[in-house]
């Protein structure tokens, strides 16, 4: 484990704690330092994108179910007669320059959540570290679409927006510190503000706001080839494949939760949690492995898996009608550019 990989797993083993440790609290006066430059951030005026915007993203540092969301906002969107697109940094990718993703890209190029947002919407997706200059570069190759969906960016305050959703896990605010001494990336608001929406990815709020609880469902398990192919042919529900030994890998923020909700479905697994974004430049499971399950963010970047066959889980979040018909005032009606 490199010594970034050591420091992170230090930091959330004492993030993720109700009260502040020392180490918390020693690390302190820097959460001080980056609320100054936070600020000063904020004082930039935003630019506007030619459409109306929508960010999804989080409070915390790491995943809390952001993906999915956006995954289930665009569909909402769809159904109500719009047409989106969706921009992104594209974490982990080789590049900072703004890029079309297409069903095909690669996600060491454009990052493994846009491909994924990608490959179950069919939107346009591109991709920038500059979110001005993605937005107006997918309107400008896109003219039908008349909202975008911002990918992460909550914190991103150079792109204007009209609508927020701030997606919470079971885990909520842990210490309630900003980093480095918790990990807040900007501090709870004793109050929504007007544009701010929540939603719960958990059984129950997760901190002292107002907000929507989604429900998460998984999918079939779609072997590797179909998948990538868009088929559904060799899709098997979850109870098929009950009675193997499985082997679950997911190099996801909350792996647990996955192998969680497979072990519900009744299956009987070997845990392998990997980091978030895992990499895969090699199979991380042992040679002679024969069934594998995964989630759809790790099959965007599997390559040959040799003898091995891999079943992809797709999970799918299900929105409140209620947070659904809110979401949909905010924005108001479609409209024409």
């Amino acid at each position: 484990m490199t010594l970034a990989a050591r420091t992170e797993a230090l930091l959330q083993r004492h993030w993720w704690r109700p009260a502040p440790t020392l180490l918390a609290q020693a690390l302190r006066p820097l959460s001080w330092l980056y609320a100054l430059l936070a600020a000063l951030a904020r004082l930039r005026a935003p630019q506007a994108a030619p459409v109306p915007v929508l960010v999804v993203g989080n409070l915390i540092v790491g995943g809390a179910g952001k993906t999915p969301a956006v995954v289930a906002i665009v569909q909402a969107l769809q159904a109500a007669g719009w047409q989106p697109g969706v921009i992104s940094r594209g974490h982990g990718r080789s590049g900072d320059g703004v890029q079309a993703v297409g069903p095909d890209s690669v996600a060491a190029d454009v990052g493994d959540e846009p491909l994924l947002i990608r490959r179950r919407t069919g939107v346009p997706v591109w991709v920038g570290r500059q979110r001005v200059a993605a937005a107006r570069a997918l309107c400008a190759a896109h003219p039908a679409v008349d909202v975008l969906v911002s990918d992460d960016g909550l914190q991103h305050r150079a792109l204007a927006r009209d609508v927020e959703v701030v997606v919470f896990d079971e885990r909520g605010i842990g210490n309630g510190l900003l980093l480095p001494a918790g990990p807040l990336r900007e501090r709870l608001p004793r109050q929504l503000p007007a544009m701010r929406r929540v939603l719960y990815n958990a059984a129950r709020a997760s901190t002292g706001l107002p907000g929507a609880i989604i429900s998460r469902v998984l999918g079939a398990a779609v072997p590797l080839a179909d998948w990538r192919a868009n088929r559904r042919d060799g899709a098997l529900p979850l109870a098929g494949l009950r009675g193997r030994p499985l082997l679950a890998a997911a190099g996801i923020a909350a792996p647990e939760r996955f192998f969680s909700m497979l072990e519900g479905a009744g299956l009987r697994l070997t845990r392998l949690p990997l980091p978030d974004h895992h990499a895969y430049a090699t199979l991380p499971w042992p040679a002679g492995t024969a069934d594998v399950v995964t989630t759809e963010k790790d099959a965007v970047k599997l390559g040959d898996t040799g003898s091995t066959r891999v079943w992809v889980v797709g999970l799918d979040f299900v929105l409140p009608p209620t947070f659904t018909q809110d979401l949909l005032r905010a924005l108001g009606a479609p409209r024409s550019r």
